[in-house]
């Protein structure tokens, strides 16, 4: 599990504070957590939504044996790779950044949560643990 003194001392990522970020992710528990590949929890939580370890540099709608929505699946097909700014523009309005990938203005996010502010303090939290 990330120390939090370390994540306390860690650099922002791009313009989000990681150590915000770690306590924002209380509101991701329902459905996400985080864990290592050798199967260490560093965020217990649900698995309705991917496993968040190692996302960025990972291509959008790619764990395997995951039920995704058609959507994500419509921007997985066009190889986006997550990354920062692309996982702070997904959680602010999931569905609306659907639609601005794929065109598909009736496309509905599996993650119905949105953060209207914050999101690039989780996307800095989730760039750390690696």
């Amino acid at each position: 599990m990330p120390d939090r003194v370390a994540l306390l001392a860690a650099p922002a990522f791009a313009d989000g504070d990681a150590a915000k970020g770690a306590d924002d992710f209380r509101g991701c528990k329902a459905c996400q957590a985080i864990t290592a590949p050798d199967g260490t929890a560093i965020q217990k939580g649900g698995k309705t939504l991917p496993n968040l370890y190692g996302m960025f540099d990972r291509k959008v709608a790619s764990v395997p044996d995951l039920k995704y929505v058609f959507p994500i699946i419509a921007a997985g097909a066009k190889d986006l790779i997550w990354d920062e700014a692309m996982l702070t523009a997904y959680v602010t309005d999931p569905t609306a950044w659907l639609e601005e990938q794929t065109g598909d203005p009736a496309g509905v996010a599996k993650m119905t949560f949105r953060m209207a502010k914050g999101g690039e303090d989780s996307a800095a939290y989730i760039a750390l643990i690696k």
